[in-house]
């Protein structure tokens, strides 16, 4: 396993409690990828340096670290720029990664079928092409690792004509393969359709297995699932299919967002959505941002949705005493208070289970029989349908 030193930055657009959850889940993504985390750095900045991303006293700072440790790679968290890269691994002289590469590489790992396949190596391509001249000999210092597993590996001399032409021929494969797609989700159209949507890791997959009994692969690790699942799933003798799809996360590379719109149109046409939400994370709130930032620019956020605020079993709150003066936090407020408040936003559309441990999935299943009802009678309007 790799040892990885991870940098982030507190700014007035990323303030100290979000600038710690995004590089622990910077973390968490290494440790996907197979690297262990050695050292997380945070400096405060007004903005990020335009040279370096970090100042210049701090890159010292980590050089003299990584002379003293042994370190394999310097993650940031977040997109460099081209020349940054290159200033940056002639300061440090190591393997260089940014947030971008980093979620490409576990994509790229995680995809399973040619089709997830091609749509991650688009996606590597296009962020790759900038980058070329600085690439190629930073590749050819380095052997194997994470960051490693695109296809600069193989082609170490291939130009930008080249990669262009290859961007080209995959874009015109994902569109073949497109057109397939729209045909498969033309004969489904006669069925209401449901999709899971939300953050990485928040137990869609797991939902998903309860509710339709299959087996689509669910573990503690961020984007378990790349390519869109789909069951035909019968409730209170009412069909209806239902589809788990790719987990979002903050700073989702805009190269996979593109590359993936095809695998997401699956939510783009569903009759229904349902939002998966950690509800034991202190930051569940701006997750469910992000979510609903991406569903915006899939012209999908004005969906008919169902909220589901899951790892109930998870939850733990600290309960303040009457003399304690201090400011409430995330951890004063019990599981009562987030039901109280969010069953108000959303006029009785969400719900708080444990898909772990099965809890309150009765009351799940009766809001998502009413809600593939409700879409039945606004489709088949002259068909009776009781609930």
């Amino acid at each position: 396993m790799e040892k990885a030193l991870l940098i982030g930055i507190i700014t007035q657009n990323q303030p100290e409690n979000i600038a710690i959850e995004s590089i622990n889940e910077l973390e968490f993504l290494a440790l996907t990828a197979g690297a262990e985390t050695k050292k997380k750095v945070l400096q405060k900045m007004l903005k990020k340096n335009s040279k370096s991303f970090i100042g210049k006293g701090k890159i010292n700072e980590v050089k003299d670290f990584l002379e003293s440790e042994k370190i394999d790679v310097v993650i940031f968290d977040d997109e460099l720029s081209p020349s940054q890269l290159r200033n940056i691994e002639r300061i440090l002289n190591c393997k260089i990664l940014d947030r971008t590469n980093l979620i490409l590489d576990i994509f790229a790992f995680r995809a399973s079928t040619a089709y997830s396949r091609t749509q991650v190596e688009l996606a590597q391509y296009q962020y790759l092409l900038p980058r070329l001249t600085n690439l190629w000999t930073h590749l050819s210092k380095q052997k194997g690792g994470i960051g490693m597993k695109g296809p600069g590996e193989k082609e170490i001399e291939t130009d930008r004509r080249v990669i262009r032409k290859k961007i080209s021929l995959l874009k015109s494969q994902l569109k073949k393969i497109d057109i397939q797609m729209e045909t498969q989700r033309k004969k489904r159209k006669d069925m209401i359709r449901v999709s899971l949507v939300g953050y990485t890791n928040v137990g869609k997959s797991t939902l998903m297995n309860i509710i339709s009994k299959s087996k689509v692969l669910a573990e503690n690790k961020l984007f378990a699932t790349l390519d869109t699942k789909m069951k035909k799933v019968v409730i209170n003798n009412t069909p209806f299919l239902l589809s788990d799809t790719v987990g979002f996360i903050r700073k989702l590379p805009t190269q996979l967002v593109e590359s993936f719109k095809s695998t997401l149109d699956e939510v783009r046409e569903s009759d229904i959505l349902i939002h998966v939400v950690d509800i034991s994370n202190p930051n569940f709130e701006e997750h469910m941002k992000s979510v609903n930032k991406t569903l915006k620019e899939l012209s999908a956020l004005e969906k008919p949705q169902i909220i589901v605020f899951n790892k109930i079993d998870l939850f733990s709150y600290t309960k303040k005493e009457s003399d304690d003066l201090s400011e409430w936090g995330f951890e004063n407020y019990d599981l009562a208070y987030w039901e109280k408040t969010w069953m108000k936003k959303t006029n009785n559309n969400s719900v708080f289970i444990s898909a772990l441990n099965k809890k309150t999935l009765n009351k799940f299943k009766d809001l998502l029989y009413k809600k593939v009802c409700e879409a039945q009678s606004i489709r088949y309007p002259y068909k009776k349908i009781t609930y």
